[in-house]
């Protein structure tokens, strides 16, 4: 029977299986999807599917940096302390070796460590420790200095926040600072420029409508709308916000006094955005007693 990549992607689906683990299996049963998932199952490579409905919203974020390009990778799994387990930080440190190579995740999670695809490592790393895990997100910056740091590390290059940090000039100390900054504060763009123009609109508005609630005229009203904005920028803009090290100077002003010009910035932290649902124990054992 000929396997198409319509039976591959059902297969595949339907077990969690790795693209070329369900080709396989399709191989040697004939194409029989049952016998498929039944071989796949035998190898300890279905494992995957039943994890892969469970929130993984604890793991790691890795970072590596090589000629002006850095990378910064977040690797999910259940618990925190699958996080802590050595077999999956090397993997951790494979997928951010590999991803030095790419541009994005897509191209990372077809990137081979080995023989293996990214996808297909997690995959077969899902069936051996027993949790979900996945690849959910990747980011790149480039410059003529790029300096990484990791906050809550557990080991060289890998933690629970993950930062990178573009300088023009040759300066990584002051990059470092700028890091740890970033870490500690969570700004929300570089400047005023890139700033998410929705982000904006939200804050001007909700301002005026405070600033409405005073009764003032309209005129009063846009010169405290002026001031408020300014003041909101500084606090969520990097290149606005009072550095930390010296919060008598902009990180823009520290910058010009180092020498050099930060020019961009990337922040990851662990499980950012992920819902986590939370279960006590009798109810986690009341679910399985169901069935």
């Amino acid at each position: 029977m000929a396997i198409t990549a319509a039976l591959v992607k059902e297969l595949r689906d339907s077990t969690g299986a790795g693209m070329m683990d369900a080709k396989k299996a399709l191989t040697e049963t004939d194409g029989d999807m049952e016998a498929a998932v039944d071989w796949l199952r035998t190898k300890g490579l279905a494992k995957a599917a039943k994890k892969s409905g469970r929130t993984a919203a604890e793991g790691l974020v890795a970072v590596a940096v090589t000629d002006g390009k850095g990378i910064v990778v977040e690797v999910n799994s259940e618990t925190d302390f699958v996080g802590k387990n050595a077999e999956f930080q090397a993997m951790v440190k494979d997928i951010a070796t590999a991803a030095v190579a790419v541009d994005d995740l897509e191209a990372l999670k077809a990137a081979k460590i080995g023989s293996k695809t990214v996808e297909e490592t997690i995959t077969a790393k899902i069936a051996t420790i027993g949790e979900n895990m996945s690849v959910r997100r990747m980011a790149v910056l480039t410059g003529g200095t790029v300096v990484s740091y990791i906050h809550n590390s557990v080991t060289e290059g890998m933690g629970k926040i993950g930062v990178l940090v573009a300088l023009t000039g040759d300066n990584a100390e002051f990059g470092r600072q700028v890091a740890m900054h970033v870490a500690a504060i969570n700004p929300a763009s570089l400047s005023e420029a890139d700033i998410d123009p929705a982000m904006v609109e939200r804050e001007k508005h909700v301002l005026t409508e405070q600033a409405r609630e005073s009764g003032k005229p309209e005129q009063v009203i846009e010169k405290m709308i002026e001031g408020r904005m300014k003041k909101f920028f500084s606090e969520v803009t990097l290149l606005n916000q009072a550095f930390v090290v010296n919060p008598d100077l902009t990180v823009a002003a520290a910058a010009a006094e180092a020498g050099v010009e930060v020019t961009g910035f990337v922040r990851l932290e662990v499980g950012e955005g992920i819902e986590k649902v939370a279960e006590d124990f009798a109810a986690e054992v009341a679910k399985v007693a169901q069935g």
